[in-house]
């Protein structure tokens, strides 16, 4: 024990020099740093990683989903259909149909009442004070095509057709005004239904612009077109007469004949040609003053103030 503790004490009491006495406190350090509680300490090494696109992208969302909704992944953009704009109806479009219910079952103004017919021409007066087309004779192609007649106040016209002159089981089924403004010409039809056949009367006329609003037009020729087979006769079995219902059963052979008779003359009518009668008479002549024009609807006024409201053939005025 004394040898131990001489050499302890001799090992201490040793000189250093300034080379040992360094490398002994670094190593004393070294030793103290070990034997403390505190971990070793060594320079921190920081890794970063760049990448070309986020690993997450944020999105907004309105719903109560915390997640949102999946963004989508696929290349172009999502195209959003948006609710169809509804059609402005116009004042003249209001006019317009206003005027189509008033003409409903006044046969072309035949059936009107003296208080429709002051509706109507209140309605005409209104929408001539916003005609569309201040000049119509220059604007010729809106006066193309086939054109219906819907009312009308000439008064030769709902004589004849309001008279006992046509028979009565033929009625006027159409009367209508087909304008050419390339070949300036116009021909005004009325078609004729009877129970057999039906047919036609047209006049072919030439028109000339004698102002922005007046064409003058005169007759050339007059046509009885030839006329067409309809289906056969349905005869009723029983009809009314004088307050009795009288059975026509024993009568139907006799109609039968009477019938196959008269549709072996009406198809040998109609293979003959049209009847042309062609119009020399000066006189023969109208003008006509178009005081509203549109793509559908065209209102003109003719000799002693009569008024003329055609629709144009496809419009949905007719329906």
């Amino acid at each position: 024990m004394s040898g131990s503790a001489s050499l302890n004490s001799l090992s201490l009491r040793l000189p250093t020099s300034p080379l040992t006495s360094g490398a002994h406190r670094h190593r004393s350090s070294l030793i103290s740093s070990f034997s403390t509680s505190q971990p070793p300490s060594f320079p921190s090494l920081t890794i970063q990683f760049k990448r070309s696109t986020p690993l997450f992208v944020p999105f907004a969302t309105t719903d109560d989903d915390e997640w949102g909704k999946e963004p989508t992944t696929g290349g172009g953009d999502v195209a959003v259909a948006e609710p169809e704009e509804a059609a402005v109806v116009t004042e003249t479009d209001e006019l317009k149909n206003k005027l189509k219910e008033l003409l409903y079952g006044t046969d072309r103004g035949l059936n009107a009442s003296s208080e429709t017919r002051a509706e109507i021409v209140e309605l005409i007066t209104q929408l001539e004070a916003k005609n569309p087309t201040p000049a119509p004779t220059e604007a010729l192609p809106l006066l193309n095509g086939k054109w219906i007649l819907a009312y009308t106040s000439f008064s030769q016209l709902l004589t004849l057709f309001g008279s006992r002159r046509l028979p009565q089981l033929v009625k006027v089924e159409e009367i209508s005004q087909t304008i050419d403004s390339e070949a300036f010409t116009v021909q005004n039809s009325v078609s004729f239904a009877g129970p057999l056949a039906t047919t036609s009367v047209t006049t072919n006329a030439k028109f000339e612009i004698r102002s922005p609003k007046r064409v003058q037009i005169k007759f050339e020729e007059g046509i009885v077109g030839t006329p067409q087979l309809t289906d056969s006769i349905v005869l009723p079995e029983k009809f009314e007469f004088l307050g009795q219902n009288i059975d026509l059963s024993p009568f139907k052979g006799i109609f039968t004949s009477i019938q196959d008779a008269a549709s072996s003359v009406a198809r040998t009518i109609s293979g003959q040609p049209p009847l042309k009668i062609p119009i020399n008479n000066n006189n023969a002549q109208s003008w006509l003053l178009t005081t509203y024009l549109d793509e559908e609807l065209r209102i003109s006024r003719g000799d002693g103030g009569s008024i003329f409201v055609l629709i144009k053939e496809g419009s949905s005025l007719l329906s």
